[in-house]
């Protein structure tokens, strides 16, 4: 991800999340150029999923992993999340982490696939709507 994707970032940030992500917090973390990866796949000129990965001192965190609605089913967030893991591995740092909304089946079955296990809820997490937060990690 580049600085001129945030414009089409947000805009499908907005379009599938409540609590989207802000146009300044996708400039924040691209910023954070040492500590984050940030991720596109696009179709033709389209983006059409993106993810992000933080970098801490002992462990990684997935920060977003997003597809547009028509995408969705066809392997680009396991692909998205396979390079992720991979770029967290080769920065030495074997335990990610993320949150993952709870009525989100699809994700947490992903993220369940490439190994996560659910350690904790946190309540009302997501806002405005309110819905809890699975904290998810890896090994």
């Amino acid at each position: 991800m580049r600085w001129w994707d945030i414009p089409a970032v947000t805009a499908l940030e907005d379009a599938l999340f409540d609590d989207a992500w802000t146009t300044e917090m996708f400039w924040n973390e691209l910023a954070q150029a040492e500590s984050r990866t940030y991720l596109v796949a696009t179709e033709g000129d389209e983006i059409v999923a993106y993810a992000g990965l933080a970098a801490m001192p002992d462990e990684a965190y997935v920060q977003t992993i997003a597809v547009a609605p028509a995408h969705q089913r066809k392997g680009l967030g396991a692909e998205l999340l396979r390079r992720l893991m991979d770029d967290a591995k080769e920065r030495g740092l074997p335990r990610v982490g993320l949150e993952v909304r709870v009525d989100n089946a699809a994700a947490i079955a992903l993220y369940e696939r490439f190994g996560f296990t659910a350690i904790a809820v946190r309540k009302r997490y997501y806002q405005p709507s309110g819905t809890d937060a699975l904290v998810m990690v890896t090994a």
